[in-house]
């Protein structure tokens, strides 16, 4: 990509750095630890990890080649009990095996757009600074922004933008950038951002922030299909972590934290008959939610990382059935009369931890 490896490009300050510490370290210590960084990017939390839990193996996944050259340099000095991977964090479970792992017993997922991506106009993600209209992650293959903008139908265009964006106004700013991109091809950041904002009534360009960010999240989550791959990723996590493990995830925004608190649900509830005054063998709740709802951040963490305004953060531990009664069925533990007594919620309920 023409950058010079030597130079630490970005700025990097690790978001809830203490929290995710402080959730993982039961699972860190457990003997032979495994910790997998799903999010690697500039290596912040992962260098973390491996400087407080000396006896921890790192498996650091990135689909960004810049990012992980970076953070290669920055985790030398770990490197016998490291492995850096060029993938996209659905692909746990061929990288898993390829390590000869079956399983692992910490794991954090950072999502949405890193340090290095925001930092560096020419990669594209940033709607202040003018920069070709790339957006993707994996410079190496795929689209670019520009291919959506200038190639993709009008109307599914304004899908993008309604979905992926929440862009109320998304039919105004397609008609614009179908306008524009009759007369010439739409290839830089700044001439998109210009006809996001003309596009839009005056009125709502006043409050919000920059009218162009939800059209630009809507690209950047089409270019890399991040909702698929979350959509993949976190049940795929859940499946091979270890019994005591824990997962942390970290969401930017709604869509990504809606997909994992609906996979955090359904592995934290039972699946076995409502009435039954038993828990059946295989039906019980395979994790324990360890925060009560989405937790925020607080105003401290905010001065100090701006970046960490919008974050949300959920956590789990995968129960270990041998704690738990053995048997052909075991009683179901008494809720509070809240829920009819019953140790499944009906359909519409909250369980306690399932945030909004």
């Amino acid at each position: 990509m023409g950058v010079d490896m030597g130079e630490l490009r970005g700025t990097h300050v690790p978001v809830l750095l203490e929290r995710c510490l402080e959730l993982l370290a039961p699972a860190l210590a457990l003997p032979g630890a495994v910790h997998v960084d799903f999010t690697l990017g500039l290596g912040g939390h992962a260098e973390a990890v491996l400087e407080r839990h000396p006896e921890v193996v790192l498996i650091g996944l990135d689909r960004d080649t810049e990012a992980l050259a970076h953070s290669r340099r920055r985790l030398a000095r770990f490197a016998d009990r490291t492995h850096l991977v060029h993938a996209v964090y659905d692909e746990l479970p061929a990288v898993l095996t390829e390590l000869g792992h079956r399983s692992f017993h910490s794991g954090l997922f950072d999502l949405g757009v890193s340090s290095l991506q925001l930092d560096e106009p020419d990669r594209g993600f940033a709607y202040a600074r003018d920069a070709p209209l790339d957006m993707r992650m994996d410079q190496s293959q795929g689209i670019t922004a520009e291919d959506v903008v200038n190639g993709y139908e009008p109307g599914e265009l304004v899908r993008i933008l309604r979905v992926y964006g929440e862009e109320k106004f998304a039919t105004r700013v397609v008609s614009a950038i179908v306008k524009a991109r009759a007369k010439a091809r739409i290839v830089s950041t700044s001439l998109l951002a210009d006809l996001v904002r003309d596009a839009i009534p005056a009125a709502a360009r006043r409050t919000g922030g920059n009218p162009a960010k939800r059209t630009f999240q809507a690209l950047r989550i089409e270019v890399n299909a991040e909702l698929a791959a979350v959509e993949a990723a976190v049940p795929a996590a859940l499946d091979h972590l270890a019994p005591k493990g824990r997962l942390v995830v970290m969401s930017y925004q709604s869509l990504e934290d809606r997909i994992v608190k609906r996979a955090f649900a359904a592995r934290a509830r039972s699946t076995g008959p409502i009435d039954l005054p038993v828990e059946l063998p295989g039906t019980g709740p395979s994790v324990r939610l360890l925060t009560r709802g989405s937790e925020l951040p607080s105003a401290a963490e905010v001065a100090e990382n701006p970046r960490a305004a919008s974050v949300k953060l959920r956590a789990v531990e995968r129960i270990d059935q041998q704690d738990q009664t053995t048997g052909a069925a075991r009683e179901r533990p008494r809720l509070s009369t809240t829920h009819g007594g019953q140790g499944r919620l009906r359909p519409g309920e909250h369980q306690e931890g399932e945030g909004h």
